[in-house]
């Protein structure tokens, strides 16, 4: 998600943490069990779309990756079988990226997260 931040210019991505009041709030309709399981993204309308599909939608807001999400949006089996295969091997992609790389990225997205409801909803109305 971080690399998603850094590219976000535009500022249309608002992050929270899935462990956060908030989070178990956005996701009340997942089980806590499985709200670890992938990434999540709730849309302003309040759809929430997990795993393969957040990924098209992230890749999708970002005017640089743009063409990958239509492309991950038209193939969605794929884009959620390769999603998962990555998620699989989540800590072993971490330890290719070094602890220092993961300390940058978890600041990023803790000074990028919207800590309250309120926010997140400012955010969301700034960006219309």
């Amino acid at each position: 998600m971080a690399w998603a931040v850094r590219r976000d210019h535009r500022h249309v991505l608002a992050t929270v943490p899935i462990q956060s009041p908030l989070g178990s709030e956005l996701l009340v309709d997942v089980a806590p069990s499985e709200r670890l399981r992938s990434a999540h993204v709730i849309r302003d309308d309040g759809c929430r779309r997990s795993g393969g599909a957040a990924a098209a939608d992230v890749l999708s807001a970002l005017p640089s990756t743009r063409v990958l999400g239509r492309l991950a949006r038209s193939l969605p089996r794929a884009t959620a079988l390769l999603y998962g295969m990555v998620a699989a091997r989540r800590k072993s992609f971490g330890r290719l990226v070094g602890k220092e790389a993961r300390r940058r990225a978890d600041d990023l997205l803790g000074a990028s997260s919207a800590p309250t409801a309120a926010e997140l909803d400012a955010r969301s109305r700034s960006q219309i």
